[in-house]
């Protein structure tokens, strides 16, 4: 709940204030300046956002300061036993220079998802959404103008406490940071390709696969490199138990129109519940399109592929938005997808999510959230 201005009531610690050191003039970086080679994770902003946790006294210390490195213990139990969670969200400036968020509270409220699993303090989402406006807004300089540009943010926590032992950490740190970033992948909106792993897999029913923690993209690191290596984009996962079932791709959700069906894999534990996933989901049914959250088959998908009925594959989430698949390596074979183009649904799906993002459409979800004009 929001108290006066510059504070905010938490439910363990009472009024608590989020003070604010802004940044001296002599103190700020170079911005960057041609947008077109901005990339993916390689600039962050002036200021970033703290908090702190400990089980005694809950969380304190609320402040916006400067983008700093962090300073841990040696047995900081983050470092040992891999309690760290993290988001990702982004804000966009409208072409008559208006800030959006967008879904913001899903983020929100998907990070204390993660939060529980790994067994650590849930931080109130109203705290946590007026830390997230206060920091874009000081750094709305920060937020790039060009289509298909915006500011990243990354909530991140970890455990902090300085101790050895496998239990639950007593000590947390909660931060934010920003930046400016233009497309995730090289290939921008182009095609890309994909291989799927049968060797590796990300994630099993029971584990931590539907959190997003640090520990399921490490897992994912291995085979990563292998694709790269023989030259393609991202993994696709599949299924721990019988390797057949599609899972994800990459860091992002996967979807497959099958003739006038899209299909996605099912939310069971073993995949990210993607807010992009969930809002291609919405969009695809608002239009009238069959929907489809069920498991499919390798099998499936090669023959489909074979026969024509596999129309188009696409990855979501929050870096790349939506990015089409032109081909998939499978078992030593490699198969086209819409003759290796981007499909004109998967256009569609990009060019309207970007469109309400950008406060340029009609958002009839309730999706955008104005923080500035």
């Amino acid at each position: 709940m929001f108290g006066r201005e510059g504070a905010v009531i938490m439910k363990e610690t009472g009024l608590m204030e989020i003070k604010v050191n802004p940044a001296t003039p002599e103190s700020r970086k170079v911005k960057p300046v041609d947008e077109t080679k901005l990339g993916f994770g390689k600039f962050f902003s002036d200021h970033m956002f703290t908090m702190t946790y400990s089980s005694d006294r809950g969380w304190g210390n609320a402040e916006i300061g400067l983008y700093r490195p962090l300073c841990l213990q040696p047995t900081a139990m983050c470092l040992h036993y891999g309690q760290e969670i993290f988001e990702g969200m982004k804000a966009y400036r409208g072409k008559g220079g208006e800030i959006y968020l967008f879904r913001p509270q899903d983020n929100i409220r998907r990070m204390n998802v993660s939060a529980e699993r790994l067994c650590m303090p849930p931080v109130d989402p109203d705290v946590f959404m007026e830390a997230l406006i206060k920091l874009v807004l000081l750094e709305e300089d920060w937020i790039p103008r060009g289509h298909g540009t915006s500011l990243y943010i990354r909530p991140t926590m970890i455990a902090t406490e300085a101790a050895l032992g496998v239990h639950p950490a007593n000590e947390y740190l909660f931060f934010i940071i920003v930046g400016p970033v233009g497309a995730y992948y090289p290939e921008g909106f182009s095609p890309t390709k994909i291989y799927v792993s049968e060797e590796y897999v990300r994630s099993v029913r029971g584990g931590t696969g539907f959190a997003k923690a640090g520990g399921n993209y490490a897992a994912s690191l291995y085979a990563s490199r292998i694709a790269m290596e023989m030259g393609y984009t991202q993994v696709l996962w599949l299924d721990a138990i019988e390797r057949k079932y599609a899972e994800e791709v990459g860091t992002s959700n996967i979807f497959f129109l099958i003739g006038d069906e899209l299909v996605t894999p099912p939310l069971e534990g073993t995949i990210l519940p993607g807010v992009t996933r969930d809002s291609v989901i919405k969009m695809a049914r608002h239009w009238g399109t069959k929907v489809s959250e069920r498991a499919v088959s390798m099998d499936e998908i090669v023959r489909t592929a074979q026969t024509g009925t596999l129309k188009e594959v696409f990855a979501s989430g929050t870096a790349a938005v939506v990015s089409p698949v032109g081909q998939f390596y499978y078992r030593g074979k490699e198969y086209l997808v819409n003759g290796g183009k981007t499909g004109a649904f998967t256009e569609k799906l990009y060019e309207e999510i970007l469109g309400i993002q950008y406060g340029e459409k009609e958002d009839p979800f309730g999706w955008r959230m104005k923080i500035s004009d």
